[in-house]
């Protein structure tokens, strides 16, 4: 057994830069952070005067052609001091950070990964860590190493490493127990393997966010050291110029201003950009789903030229992943009223043809299609609020995994209501009684308890029935079920199948039942698509798929099947009763 390694990491940063830069806030932040920094490295391009010499001439000297912003209460440039103070904050908040994430991202890492005792041992570390009042540590190794604030700046990033190390840790134990982290193991993959190519990218995103927090409480500590007197005389810092300032706010207030306002840019826009940062990583993008080239000559009739009953059309369908095609060219066409099965081989591009209709398909993916649309709307290039509102109103989905697609931190009823009241506008009580009248029609004996239960608390075949009441509850007029039975005992496939055609033929739901059962095939279906490696093979009416298939593949499936087969006949007789074996 292998495990494919995908290259799904670059991808993730990539498309969270991308988001970043289309936030106007974000880009702002970055242009903010970005003249900070262009302005502190061209510092001795930019003045003449060093920062830290003094003229008594030029105590407190206004604005003028040699001293742009002026001098201070000594006699020093203040442009100059503000420029090469830059320096001094940036290189500070930088160390922080380093040795911050230096010491708290490894220990993260493998206590989250290992547990055990080295967990037990690192977290009583970063307890005792956390329990320093971390001024008072750094006033101590300043007065006992250096005056130097670059040496404080180290220490407060050992301080904040415990903050480092915890969020480190959760985000691992998050991952660590993920079935794809499961089949590395087992496929012979190494931990440090592991923790390099799928562990660190899940890191990665809330670490960024971490260091621009760190990176402004460093600025702001650091210039409070400053303005306390500490460091050295002549290392220029913000914290310094405010110290100055204070002394001489009533003759000269104005320099107060500039160092006060580089600082709080400096720190507003990393801990705004932080946020940003937070905000892309909510957002989802909608799949990249784009016209195809038609060849010259080829016409596609408008979405207006199909017949009135015609629910979905889907014309030359093409999904890829970078050059791999999963699906290439499929046909569908679904009516009002009409059952279509998507029948083939596990892989064949069932579930990948469902979701490219519902929008569900990772950002990975490359979606084209001549044409593809619903109840006459182009799904072509369709944003991400118009899909939003089409999905449940117009395409209701019911998934495979009934347990895993129901959030277990949330009550059923939360569930079912949330949809209601967004789709169909209705209060909470409204939303609440018809809830109850949705579980009670999909066959829960308990609706009030049902709704109060979260989902650890039902069985699966009860969980599938919530997830119908789900898809069926904003009145779709097309329902598509991925495998709805699969993860079902038999007798609860059957019930499971009862309800679904009841609530089709009641409402008057056209509907796709992806599966490889043929005997839900002929339970539920009108009309049979079959798919082989991407491509649909045959379509015909069900009736006619069993009595006469046309293509050889769907022959080989039907073959398959155990139905139709020559019974089993009994179990041999040993010829002699079987001895008792002791131990």
């Amino acid at each position: 057994m292998t495990t494919a390694e995908t290259p799904a990491a670059p991808a993730r940063r990539e498309r969270l830069l991308r988001r970043t830069l289309r936030d106007p806030v974000a880009v702002g932040c970055l242009v903010v952070l970005g003249v900070v920094i262009a302005a502190s490295l061209a510092a001795p391009l930019l003045t003449d005067h060093a920062p830290d010499h003094s003229a008594l001439a030029d105590t407190l000297a206004p604005m003028s052609g040699s001293h742009p912003l002026g001098g201070d209460g000594v006699g020093r440039d203040v442009l100059a001091r503000l420029l090469y103070g830059g320096r001094t904050s940036l290189v500070g908040g930088a160390l922080a950070v380093l040795v911050a994430f230096a010491v708290g991202t490894p220990l993260g890492l493998v206590s989250g990964y290992y547990r055990g005792w080295f967990d037990a041992v690192s977290g009583w570390f970063v307890n005792v860590i956390m329990a320093v009042p971390a001024i008072i540590v750094m006033l101590v190794v300043m007065a006992a190493v250096s005056q130097d604030l670059n040496v404080a700046m180290i220490v407060l990033g050992v301080i904040m490493a415990p903050m480092v190390f915890r969020l480190i840790r959760a985000s691992v134990l998050a991952v660590r127990e993920e079935l794809y982290v499961d089949a590395a193991r087992v496929s012979g993959l190494g931990d440090a393997r592991i923790m390099r190519r799928h562990i660190l990218p899940v890191v990665v995103a809330p670490s960024i966010i971490q260091a621009t927090q760190v990176f402004a409480v460093a600025i702001g500590i650091q210039a409070g050291l400053a303005f306390l007197g500490l460091g050295k005389a002549s290392q220029a810092s913000w914290g310094a110029m405010l110290n100055d300032a204070f002394t001489n706010v009533y003759t000269a207030p104005m320099l107060l201003v500039w160092p006060g306002l580089a600082m709080g840019l400096t720190i507003l826009a990393s801990s705004v950009l932080g946020n940003a940062v937070r905000d892309s990583l909510g957002v989802v993008e909608p799949p990249t789903v784009k016209r195809r080239r038609r060849p010259a000559g080829a016409a596609i009739a408008p979405a207006g030229d199909a017949p009135a009953d015609r629910l979905l059309t889907v014309t030359g369908l093409r999904v890829s992943y970078g050059e791999k095609t999963v699906v290439d060219g499929v046909d569908l066409t679904v009516a009002q009223g009409e059952v279509l099965g998507l029948v083939g081989e596990s892989g064949s591009g069932k579930s990948q043809t469902a979701f490219s209709v519902l929008g569900l398909l990772p950002d990975q993916a490359e979606v084209t299609a001549d044409q593809l649309t619903f109840a006459g709307e182009q799904l072509l290039n369709m944003d991400l609020r118009s899909l939003n509102a089409l999905r449940g109103r117009g395409i209701g989905y019911i998934p495979q995994e009934p347990m895993s697609n129901l959030d277990p931190c949330f009550r059923i009823g939360s569930q079912l209501v949330e949809p209601l009241r967004k789709h169909l506008r209705l209060s909470r009580a409204e939303a609440r009684t018809r809830a109850l009248e949705l579980l009670a029609r999909v066959g829960i004996p308990e609706p009030e308890r049902v709704f109060r239960s979260y989902p650890h608390q039902i069985s699966g075949g009860m969980a599938q029935r919530v997830l119908i009441a789900g898809a069926v509850s904003c009145g779709p007029k097309l329902l598509i079920a991925d495998e709805p039975t699969t993860a079902l005992d038999v007798t609860v496939q059957a019930e499971v199948l009862d309800l679904m055609r009841s609530l089709q033929q009641e409402r008057g739901m056209g509907m796709i039942l992806v599966t490889h059962d043929f005997g839900v095939v002929a339970d539920i279906c009108d009309r049979v698509a079959v798919m082989r490696q991407g491509r649909i093979v045959e379509t015909a009416p069900a009736a006619r798929i069993f009595t006469g298939p046309e293509d050889d593949y769907t022959r080989m499936l039907l073959d398959s099947t155990l139905e139709g087969g020559p019974a089993r006949g009994p179990l041999a007789t040993p010829a002699e009763p079987l001895k008792e074996v002791t131990s």
